[in-house]
């Protein structure tokens, strides 16, 4: 029979390696001898070299879509910290994407051949790239990046955009009114960093609360409340150094006007009460007779008297 030939040459070594006597256990094969196995199952006329065998197309999807993981799963472990995913790897994602679908949609050029999508996606139990293609999809998502980018995930949103300008420029400010100190000031020695990026910080955060809103009402993208990963850290970090490290919690300039507010408010049930006081407040008011009652009561006394 034609598909027996082949085993022929083969003999050889497959007795080599189930060992002297066929009731006995297999030895386990040295290096050598499984290179020198390896060749002559190759060398073996009719058996292919590689299995299983996939068209050649579909060898070229699978090594761009390998290339394509390795490059985006590079680019989300440089960018983990400080998170910058989203402006920085959402062209290597899309391109994912886009190998992934050419997968999914490839066929076999050989009538013989079967689908790239099931020779490569679902042949085997643990679908590598199925599993891969679903992690990078999660990540994205938990990260919010469609809140980051334009509707064609072509680049960054002009809100994001302002943002990170306004974040650059206030990282600037901090480290500009910081040079020539040493790092370990004590809090009140920052008032610099307060009073001159105050304007810079009021913005920033004015600008993360109103795209914070936007986002609840489905403003400008309409996907998720939250915004990007890389908004929100960015936010964090400024935060942190304000309020913890810098202790600008409450703007210098903004002092005055807090304790004139708070004064006046506590002042008006003072002002109310006294006031209440004074207008309910009536003078005694003293009877007094008309002249011809007193008369009267005047001709009774005597009239007692002598009686």
């Amino acid at each position: 029979m034609a598909p027996v030939r082949w085993l022929l040459p083969l003999l050889p070594a497959l007795a080599l390696a189930l060992g002297p006597a066929a009731g006995e256990l297999r030895r386990p094969l040295a290096l050598g001898e499984a290179e020198e196995l390896a060749e002559e199952l190759r060398d073996a006329e009719g058996l292919p070299g590689d299995l299983p065998e996939l068209e050649p197309e579909c060898r070229r999807l699978l090594a761009a879509f390998a290339e394509g993981s390795a490059a985006l799963t590079g680019c989300l472990g440089r960018r983990a910290r400080p998170v910058r995913l989203c402006q920085d790897c959402h062209r290597p994602y899309r391109r994912l994407l886009a190998q992934y679908g050419s997968i999914a949609r490839a066929v076999g050029n050989s009538s013989e051949s079967h689908n790239c999508a099931k020779s490569i996606l679902t042949s085997d139990r643990l679908q590598i790239v199925v599993t891969l293609s679903e992690f990078f999809n999660e990540t994205w998502e938990t990260a919010n990046c469609a809140n980051c980018l334009k509707n064609s995930s072509e680049g960054l949103s002009d809100s994001t955009v302002e943002f990170l300008d306004l974040f650059n420029k206030s990282l600037t400010c901090f480290e500009h009114n910081l040079q020539g100190q040493p790092i370990d000031l004590s809090p009140n020695n920052y008032t610099e960093v307060c009073k001159n990026c105050n304007e810079t910080y009021k913005m920033l955060n004015d600008l993360y609360n109103n795209l914070q809103r936007m986002n609840r009402q489905g403003g400008e993208s309409g996907h998720s409340a939250h915004l990007c990963i890389d908004v929100e850290d960015a936010m964090n970090i400024t935060r942190k150094l304000w309020s913890r490290t810098f202790n600008c919690s409450v703007p210098c300039s903004d002092t005055v006007p807090v304790i004139a507010v708070s004064s006046f408010i506590l002042f008006l049930p003072i002002v109310f009460y006294l006031s209440s006081f004074l207008h309910s407040k009536q003078k005694k008011r003293i009877l007094i007779l008309p002249k011809r009652i007193q008369s009267n009561a005047s001709l009774v006394n005597i009239q007692e008297k002598y009686s």
